[in-house]
């Protein structure tokens, strides 16, 4: 009689449910309880007919046990009469076996199907995409120290584009102008002078003022280019404040376009290009404040022959010494006007010097210009309009006085002159010209000088009382 227990399959299910790397160790003989035996069966009644069923299994070792068989494994006699249920054939499964060759639990290097390469894809797009993130990341952060450590950039509203501006612009204007402009450095007896002059022709011939070459031993002339040549005076006059000066050997001259004075309003926008305090092709811009401004300058020398008389053009446009002699632009960037004088702050620095600009400058006419440098280029010398009378420069009334007697013991009015043609007598008070009000003497010459020898003028008279209109035709006298 056996005391093996045969499992049987449909009652302990456990061995088919297990892994197929464990098992169940089976149970020695010892440990099974020996006071109670336990319940025979049917199956065991048979084992005791049959003796070789009955004999006791081998002793098994402690550490090892055997994975319980699969059904299909078992080959036991099926008693006669009895159905046993059946149980699906299986295929036979891998035993572990610890002496065997080659170990159950060998790493599956399996063929790497559709989910694995989506995942090994997936992978290589992350650490690709993690590279170029970094390195955008690394170059963005360096470009930032570069910009922060070393400058500081601002954005533009708008890129760099055509610099071509409107001719009637100022920068237009001074585009056009500044090749015919150039700038005088005068060494004379009486130390150096800075001035500005303007291009007239082809032949090199510039005009400037009297008073920036007087007593000049040397003339440099500078061209808007940054060239230096030499020049020689041509002539002068130091009443009109009117001077000559010409260049030689020079190709590409760019003359300036003259105006006409005449045609300037108040109001008109003007251009004044000029070096003042030595910093040359300096350009400003303002309007024309007025019209006939009479000025005079000079008057150094005290008897009156260095004083100049200007039926001048005002303008707001800054000028300031260095100015003398630069042209003043309309907004078709003709001359109309040469700049010759300004009126600065109340008194000045220790050195005598006049202070800056405050907006009062005054411009020669260039109808005025042009006819004494037409005569300056010709003889050397220009004439001035005369009406053959001695003015009273001492008379404090209203209008131009005409003398009692003229220089020298000479009767004050010219015999057989322009005066004496037209009527005027000593005493006469001359109050206006062409019917505008003349308030003094230096106003008179003024307006006379603004026109040319020939010209015919009516002259207002007012004599005991009464006024008289008078018509002169203007004589002509050699300047100085």
């Amino acid at each position: 009689m056996s005391d093996s227990q045969q499992t049987d399959p449909a009652a302990d299910p456990v061995p088919a449910l297990l892994p197929l790397w464990w098992s169940r160790p089976a149970e020695p003989v010892g440990a099974r309880g020996a006071s109670v035996p336990p319940p025979r069966t049917a199956r065991q009644t048979e084992a005791d007919r049959d003796p070789v069923a009955a004999r006791p299994p081998a002793p098994v070792p402690l550490w090892w046990s055997r994975p319980a068989e699969p059904v299909a494994a078992r080959e036991e006699p099926v008693p006669p009469g009895r159905n046993l249920p059946e149980t699906p054939e299986t295929e036979a499964e891998p035993r572990y076996d610890p002496w065997g060759a080659v170990p159950l639990q060998a790493v599956d290097h399996g063929r790497a199907g559709p989910r694995r390469a989506r995942l090994r894809q997936g992978v290589a797009l992350a650490v690709g995409t993690a590279l170029l993130a970094g390195g955008i990341g690394g170059y963005a952060g360096v470009l930032a120290e570069r910009r922060a450590g070393t400058r500081l950039e601002l954005p533009q509203t708008a890129p760099a584009a055509d610099r071509g501006r409107a001719p009637d612009s100022v920068a237009g204007i001074a585009a056009t102008a500044l090749p015919g402009v150039v700038t005088l450095h005068v060494n004379g007896a009486e130390g150096s002078s800075t001035g500005t002059g303007f291009v007239l022709d082809g032949q090199g011939h510039i005009l400037t003022n009297h008073h920036v070459v007087v007593g000049a031993r040397a003339i440099t002339v500078t061209f808007s280019t940054g060239e230096s040549v030499a020049a020689e005076l041509v002539g002068g006059d130091t009443g009109y404040d009117l001077a000559v000066v010409k260049v030689d050997g020079v190709r590409g001259l760019r003359p300036l376009a003259l105006g006409n004075s005449d045609n300037v309003e108040v109001g008109d926008p003007v251009v004044a290009i000029g070096a003042p305090f030595d910093l040359s092709n300096t350009v400003t811009a303002g309007i024309i404040s007025a019209t006939g401004r009479p000025i005079t300058a000079g008057g150094d020398k005290g008897d009156g022959s260095d004083v100049s008389y200007v039926d001048a053009l005002q303008t707001d446009a800054p000028i300031n010494p260095g100015n003398s002699g630069g042209p003043l632009l309309d907004a078709k960037a003709q001359v109309i006007g040469i700049n010759s004088a300004i009126r600065g702050g109340d008194g000045g620095d220790s050195s005598g010097q006049q202070r800056g600009s405050i907006g009062l400058g005054f411009a020669i006419p260039v109808n005025q210009g042009k006819r004494v440098a037409e005569e300056l280029m010709r003889t050397g010398r220009a004439t001035h309009p005369v009406i053959g009378v001695t003015l009273d420069m001492d008379y404090s009334g209203d209008g131009a006085r005409v003398g009692e007697e003229g220089e020298g013991g000479k009767p004050a009015v010219t015999a057989g002159g322009p005066g004496a043609r037209a009527g005027i007598e000593p005493g006469d008070v001359i109050t206006k010209v062409d019917g505008v009000r003349v308030h003094g003497g230096d106003e008179l010459v003024i307006k006379i000088r603004a026109h040319r020898p020939g010209d015919r003028l009516t002259l207002t008279v007012l004599r005991g009382g009464r006024e008289r209109t008078l018509e002169v035709v203007l004589g002509s006298a050699n300047g100085s």
